[in-house]
């Protein structure tokens, strides 16, 4: 007969308990979902926005939470330019077009040059996630700043993160950069729901697709780690426009066809999560 196997005692119980950190939602949510591309200059923070306004048309509570300390784009992209409310112990998230909104670029100037190091980018995530008041939300939408580093580590590690969306264009270049961010994910144990290739056409007057930034690659790489392949987002001046006049596409002009496209996303998420 095998040997029972001897019960644990209190103390080694407690030992185990803090090598292993239980993983806490924030507080006032149900479901957080990471965008992220490991890449700067790809159009997460336009993904972001997009998919949260497009929740939030689906009739989901939405918030989004801006975690690039060093490079916050919500405030921009969405025509913010107040500061959080304060009980004097925690914030209360800025509420614009019907969505909850945090953001470092509430709380500075927007030309003022983050120079803080990893510690001091940790406490300020943990503020955003602990000292703020989202109130009864559905999903809270992370863009996350470019990168495997701390802010990464931090959700990954010690916030319940439900889930992560990885955006690229298809260029090599961001691939590389992209493929370091499956290999984080998954290390640390974070669901990634898919790859999206944004950027990654143009049609020309002509009515041709331009594949400007190359063909392909976000899908092959989806197929190659066994991820999801969510599609795919054509360039078009219109949505960068909008989003540097505070009026993302989703909101402006919801018929769109870059806005069905975010529509179609925001949907597959709702009819995953509830």
């Amino acid at each position: 007969m095998p040997k029972e196997k001897p019960e644990l005692s209190d103390a080694m119980r407690a030992k185990i308990s803090k090598k292993t950190p239980v993983k806490n939602p924030i507080i006032g949510t149900k479901f957080t979902i990471a965008v992220s591309s490991a890449k700067g200059g790809v159009g997460k923070s336009t993904f972001a926005t997009n998919l949260a306004l497009a929740l939030k048309k689906l009739g989901c509570k939405v918030g989004l939470l801006d975690a690039d300390i060093y490079g916050p784009s919500v405030p921009k992209m969405l025509g913010i330019n107040e500061k959080p409310k304060s009980d004097g112990q925690k914030l209360e998230p800025v509420v614009k077009y019907d969505i909850q909104c945090m953001s470092i670029g509430f709380l500075t100037d927007q030309q003022t040059p983050m120079i803080w190091r990893g510690p001091m980018v940790t406490s300020a995530i943990k503020t955003f996630t602990q000292k703020v008041k989202w109130k009864d939300l559905d999903f809270i939408i992370v863009d996350m700043p470019p990168g495997t580093g701390d802010a990464q580590l931090t959700f990954s590690q010690e916030i319940k993160m439900d889930g992560a969306i990885i955006v690229s264009t298809p260029q090599e270049v961001a691939l590389l950069d992209v493929i370091r961010g499956i290999k984080m994910f998954d290390k640390l144990g974070v669901k990634i729901l898919g790859l999206v290739d944004n950027m990654s056409f143009f049609i020309g007057d002509d009515g041709k697709k331009y594949r400007i930034f190359g063909e392909g690659g976000v899908k092959r790489t989806a197929e190659k780690f066994k991820k999801e392949f969510l599609g795919e987002i054509p360039l078009n001046p219109e949505v960068g426009k909008l989003g540097d006049e505070g009026k993302p596409i989703v909101e402006s002009n919801s018929d769109h066809v870059i806005s069905k496209i975010y529509l179609n996303f925001a949907n597959k998420i709702k009819l995953t999560y509830l």
